[in-house]
């Protein structure tokens, strides 16, 4: 696979608005949150502000199934100023989620490894408290297919650096971008046509802002 870095910013399509959250609220009627049940931990919305404040792991699930193709854009900061589960570590998201059942997805304990059946892609930035950052694909028999992966400062996190996330489904194309920059993209000759979208982490604190999803052409 050639390196993702060299990937060209797809072209302008039309794309219509599905669905926008400023987190002025957390409303459960759009967002189930599965959060390891450990002291210290909790998810809240705040002044435009998603928090995820958690000593262990921690899935925000955005209830809404998305198809097609797709842009997928937030803001995320992960924060360090010596409050008790601050550490620099995994900015991460699932997308195109789904059963392997084919129904909605269940509800499960907010633990890593209770997500190895989703079928679904998945980014690990600044994992392994911030010495990965990782792309997979998980396959229908429980396999995280490891798709590419960095290690160098330039893929890591900075502390409390407001990121702009962009994901893209487009034609059997996915690609994830940082700050304006392609860190992955992959031509899957076996996508994943629909599926939910979800913020991932695990013992951190992060803030996310300016939710918006896409349907593009």
């Amino acid at each position: 696979m050639p390196a993702a870095d060299s990937a060209t910013v797809p072209a302008r399509s039309r794309k219509k608005l599905l669905f926008a959250d400023q987190f002025n609220t957390l409303d459960t009627l759009r967002w189930r949150v599965e959060i390891e049940p450990l002291p210290n931990s909790s998810v809240y919305a705040k002044q435009g502000k998603l928090v995820l404040n958690t000593q262990g792991g921690v899935t925000v699930w955005l209830k809404q199934p998305l198809r097609g193709n797709l842009q997928i854009e937030y803001t995320r900061k992960v924060l360090v100023a010596n409050q008790p589960n601050d550490r620099l570590s995994d900015l991460n998201q699932f997308w195109m989620a789904s059963e392997p059942t084919g129904t909605s997805l269940a509800k499960r304990s907010g633990k890593f490894e209770d997500y190895d059946q989703l079928p679904m892609y998945y980014v690990g930035m600044g994992g392994n408290t911030n010495t990965t950052t990782r792309f997979r694909k998980y396959q229908r028999n429980g396999t995280r297919t490891l798709l590419q992966e960095y290690t160098d400062v330039a893929h890591l996190l900075a502390p409390n650096h407001e990121y702009k996330i962009k994901t893209v489904v487009q034609n059997g194309t996915t690609s994830f971008w940082v700050d304006g920059r392609c860190f992955f993209t992959y031509q899957d000759p076996a996508p994943l046509p629909e599926g939910y979208f979800g913020f991932r982490a695990t013992k951190s604190r992060q803030e996310i802002t300016d939710l918006r999803v896409y349907q593009l052409e």
